[in-house]
């Protein structure tokens, strides 16, 4: 899996690659990407920094941070979500949605403790966050 992998915003206005191997991919159900995704599940992949280029529209990318954690990255055209940094944990979120190549595969579920929907998949299901992560590395039943 190293890519590299093309992605893009709704519109198209921005676009960027993806390479290299993923730290992990899975489901966040914390609520704030619930709340950002306008959806109980979000969906990711986390590159380490450095994994994602912006190959064209860069001038087109906001930024939102709620809080240190995430900077969200959009299309000032059509909203589209593209990518988060997480600075602290020195990664990128690139959103596998967005990446129509990238195979997502996911291997675990964090902030579980958060749910709002339960899904019963096997997978991991972490209350917070992996400890290799920064989190308790406390699971959650499905």
């Amino acid at each position: 899996m190293a890519g590299p992998y093309k992605g893009r915003c709704f519109c198209g206005a921005i676009e960027f690659e993806v390479s290299g191997e993923p730290a992990a991919m899975g489901y966040c159900h914390c609520t704030d990407c619930a709340e950002w995704a306008g959806a109980p599940i979000n969906s990711f992949s986390l590159w380490p920094q450095g994994s994602v280029s912006v190959t064209s529209g860069a001038d087109n990318i906001g930024t939102y941070n709620k809080t240190e954690n995430s900077f969200r990255k959009f299309c000032k055209s059509c909203g589209g979500h593209v990518f988060s940094d997480h600075p602290g944990m020195s990664l990128t979120d690139v959103y596998p949605n967005v990446v129509p190549d990238l195979t997502h595969a996911p291997t675990l579920h964090v902030f579980y403790g958060e749910k709002t929907v339960s899904v019963q998949d096997g997978l991991p299901k972490f209350k917070d966050l992996p400890s290799e992560f920064g989190g308790s590395g406390e699971t959650l039943p499905d």
